[in-house]
């Protein structure tokens, strides 16, 4: 085995600008909002 390791590290092929990060945002904040809906659909309320 070698005497010391060699530490790799992770690069990025391209990063997002802000704009697409604020998509995947809103994007991510839709999915969220619709998993919740479909949970609570049921109970007392029941609508």
């Amino acid at each position: 085995m070698a005497d010391t390791a060699v530490r790799r590290t992770r690069r990025t092929v391209r990063r997002a600008d802000s704009a697409e990060r604020a998509t995947d945002r809103v994007n991510a904040a839709a999915a969220l909002q619709r998993a919740l809906d479909r949970r609570d659909n049921g109970g007392v309320t029941g609508h």
